[in-house]
Parts: C-alpha cells; sequence; structure tokens
C-alpha cells in the first residue's frame, strides 16, 4: 500500500495537469453515465415512449466533450481570480461574467455537436425557444462552474500539500513573505541559506544554492530544485532582493536563475538569448535583463 501511495504522488508531481484533466474527465464521464442512466429509466416507464438510448447519451456526452474543450479557459480564468477574502462583490462580478461566458460557449459547443450527429443520423435537433433553453442551460451550468471552482481550488490545496509549499524561516506558514513588487522588505537585506518546505505532515529545509532557478507564478514564486517544484507566497522581485548576495539574476520578467547552475549561453540577433542549466532545464533570456546577467556572470 505504501509503495502505491508513492507511486500515485511522484505520478501527481510529475504530471499535475494530465492529472488534473484525467481527474476531471473522470469526474464528467461518471456525472454523464449517470444521468443518461436516470433519463433513460425514467423513460422506460412510458410505455409510449420514443426515446432511443443513443439520445440521451448523445445528450449527456456531448456536454461533456463540450466542457472538455472549455476546460482549459475556464481553469486559466480560476487561476487569474482564486477566490480570496478581499474585495468579495469584484470576485462575485467577476466569476458572474465568467459564469455567463462559459455557459453560452458551452451551449454553443453542445448544440453543434448534437445537430451533426443529428444530421449525420438523417434528423433534426430541436433546442426549442431560445431564450427558455438558455436560461434553463444556464441555470446548471452557474451551478457547475460554482462546482468546478471549488474544485479548482481544492485541487490546487492539496497539490501544495502533495508538492510542498516553501517558506522563509524567518516567517509564520501563513504570512505572506513580501510586500510588494517592489522588493522592498524588512528582510530583503538578508541572504537566507535554506527554505523550510512544508509537505504533508513532515517539515525539511532546502538548501538555497541547490535551487537551479525561480518562476513567478501569480502569487507565488516556484523554486525548482532537484526535479521537484517548491510554491513560496512571494514575489519574483522581493524573492530576487534576499538572493542576489547568493548568486542568482534575473533573466526575464517571471524568471531568475542561479548562476552556478548555467551549462551555455546563446544569443540570437533580436537581442534575446537562451541559458541552457546542467539540469537539461532551458531559459530565455530578455534583452530587458541581458546587460545585468552579463555582467552578472562576468563578476
Amino acid at each position: 500500500m505504501t509503495s502505491g501511495n508513492s507511486f500515485l504522488v511522484q505520478w501527481v508531481q510529475r504530471y499535475p495537469v494530465l492529472t488534473g484533466y484525467l481527474v476531471f474527465f473522470l469526474f464528467l464521464a461518471i456525472n454523464a453515465a449517470v444521468n443518461v442512466s436516470s433519463t433513460w429509466t425514467e423513460h422506460q416507464r412510458d410505455p409510449a415512449s420514443e426515446l432511443l438510448l443513443w439520445q440521451p447519451m448523445l445528450w449527456e456526452y456531448s456536454s461533456v466533450v463540450s466542457t472538455l474543450l472549455c476546460s482549459p479557459l475556464l481553469f486559466w480564468w480560476f487561476k487569474q481570480h482564486p477566490l480570496q477574502f478581499q474585495a468579495p462583490i469584484r470576485q462575485l462580478l467577476l466569476h458572474l461574467a465568467g459564469s455567463v461566458l462559459f455557459s453560452l460557449s458551452h451551449v454553443g459547443i453542445m448544440v453543434t455537436l448534437r445537430s451533426w450527429v443529428y444530421q449525420w443520423l438523417g434528423s433534426n435537433y430541436q433546442f426549442g425557444p431560445l431564450s427558455r433553453e438558455l436560461l434553463y442551460e444556464y441555470r446548471k451550468d452557474v451551478w457547475a462552474y460554482v462546482v468546478f471552482l471549488c474544485g479548482y481550488q481544492l485541487a490546487r490545496f492539496v497539490y501544495s500539500r502533495l508538492q510542498g509549499e516553501a517558506f522563509q524561516l524567518d516567517t509564520d506558514a501563513g504570512e505572506d513573505s513580501s510586500t510588494g513588487d517592489s522588493g522592498t522588505s524588512d528582510d530583503s537585506t538578508k541572504a537566507p541559506g535554506y527554505f523550510l518546505v512544508k509537505k504533508l505532515d513532515k517539515e525539511y529545509l532546502i538548501r538555497v544554492g541547490d535551487i537551479a532557478w525561480l518562476e513567478a507564478n501569480g502569487n507565488y514564486v516556484n523554486l525548482h530544485s532537484k526535479g521537484r517544484i517548491y510554491p513560496m507566497r512571494a514575489t519574483l522581485a522581493a524573492t530576487m532582493a534576499q538572493l542576489n548576495q547568493s548568486g542568482f539574476c534575473r533573466v526575464h520578467r517571471s524568471l531568475a536563475v542561479n548562476l552556478s547552475y548555467i551549462d551555455s549561453i546563446s544569443y540570437q540577433s533580436s537581442g534575446d538569448g537562451s541559458i541552457s542549466l546542467s539540469c537539461g532545464q532551458q531559459l530565455p533570456l530578455s534583452r530587458r535583463f541581458k546587460e545585468d546577467f552579463k555582467a552578472a556572470v562576468a563578476s
């Protein structure tokens, strides 16, 4: 059982996006199967029913396909507007607008798929009066939107616990380690040697020298170390204010690199460049940061 759990954790850590979509697909497919069974059973009770089994299957699974096609943009929207305690009215309005766009997209793709199949079978699909049916579909879609949003937030929380979340040793786990993108902080002059990582029910330290590169990700900075990613709640500017003296240099608006991990550098005619790390990672070098990077490498 322990080896099975270990394999599952490693799979989630290695393929987080693929795992998320697989779980999402299974949820949608099982829910559709239950709805098909319910609809078919209900119509079987009526001797006069002319419903064929393929019809509820088409109705439900066209909705599944439509939802999956909409999901990349939907999850992007959730990432841009995560649930927070501040500005609840603004969040409500944003997610209300998001739910309307999701419903219109979902219904449009779903009806198109159903029409194609009906036409292929020599029949016509009747959606019904537009205003009435759109309202009916939105009532279902807004609830689905809420479920997907809560599920997305929960999945990110669980993943952060499986992956391990990093914290500064001199801050509490729940506090933000930065004061903004300006990089100003009471601890900005300190160069930490370690970061604290909390993973499930364990705590351990990772050396700053073992971090190959940093990646800004919304309200977090991802610390890439030995093939693993540890998110830390901070801005890249504030983190760099602490790590400038530890051999790190910013190479892109959202990236910084540990100079000791650089294997080779190539430049393009446009002024941009590419950095190859000894761990096999390729990072872009923006011409905006190229001169500072060259100075840091030469020093």
